[in-house]
């Protein structure tokens, strides 16, 4: 993957709340940014004890957007809790965070936490993905933008990876030579990078909406097969491990 993270251990250093890892999303993890993609970088703070139990709770999640060399930086952290139960859910956004390769900021934990990750993997997490297509593929209709419809293929492909491996693997040209993904993507990609927002209409040798149409409805297909077969079980078998881990970071908070 040839994207370079950006350093922003100064930003880390800044934050309220000690970070337990931050990791980039998004399009960069997706591996479809534009020139001028922002970035989004997702991770974890720990609240102390005193903001859990007493009358002035701590924030649950945490934001902060600016801009650094003309590029617009996303900051969003959720509190170890609220990100472990999010991970008990079929929640696949939070699992692509967690095992992000773009790692910003990490910590043992963070290592603990990810070693988890395998037993939060359950195939409802298909429901997800199938969920996070429709929506992408909607937008594309309203729109003719490139993005959603990168997004669309994105969340099918992802989620056929995961029923199928066990493994979360989010970035799109990878996916595609994997799985054997339509054979335009690469294509579009290119012409995607060129503008966050460029439409379909612009790529010369673009698909025909009725191509499209059949291969994301074969995606879709493809994706409720892999999880009929899969060996991921219907639930997670990481609560209790969890919940210590999240004790245990709680106790040695650095303010509690």
């Amino acid at each position: 993957m040839s994207y370079q993270v950006p350093d922003l251990s100064e930003v880390v250093a800044g934050q309220p709340k000690p970070l337990l890892f931050a990791t980039v999303s998004g399009a960069h993890l997706y591996g479809f940014p534009s020139r001028n993609s922002d970035v989004d970088v997702r991770g974890v703070h720990v609240l102390p004890v005193a903001e859990v139990v007493g009358l002035r709770p701590g924030p649950d999640t945490l934001q902060r957007m600016w801009m650094r060399d003309d590029v617009e930086l996303d900051l969003v952290t959720h509190d170890v809790l609220k990100f472990s139960r999010l991970l008990l859910r079929p929640n696949g956004y939070v699992l692509e965070q967690l095992m992000s390769p773009l790692v910003v900021h990490t910590t043992p934990a963070h290592d603990e936490m990810r070693a988890l990750a395998p037993a939060c993997m359950t195939t409802r997490h298909a429901h997800h993905y199938h969920g996070f297509a429709r929506n992408q593929w909607r937008q594309f209709e309203r729109t003719g933008e490139l993005k959603p419809l990168l997004y669309t293929f994105r969340a099918l492909l992802t989620g056929t990876h995961l029923m199928r491996t066990g493994e979360v693997l989010a970035n799109l040209p990878e996916l595609t030579g994997t799985h054997h993904g339509p054979d335009y993507l690469p294509d579009l990609i290119e012409a995607k990078a060129l503008g966050e927002h460029r439409a379909l209409e612009g790529v010369p040798q673009r698909p025909t909406a009725s191509r499209l149409l059949d291969d994301v409805t074969h995606w879709h297909d493809t994706l409720d097969a892999a999880r009929q077969a899969s060996t991921l079980p219907p639930i997670p078998s990481a609560e209790q491990a969890l919940d210590d881990l999240v004790v245990a970071l709680r106790l040695t908070s650095p303010h509690t």
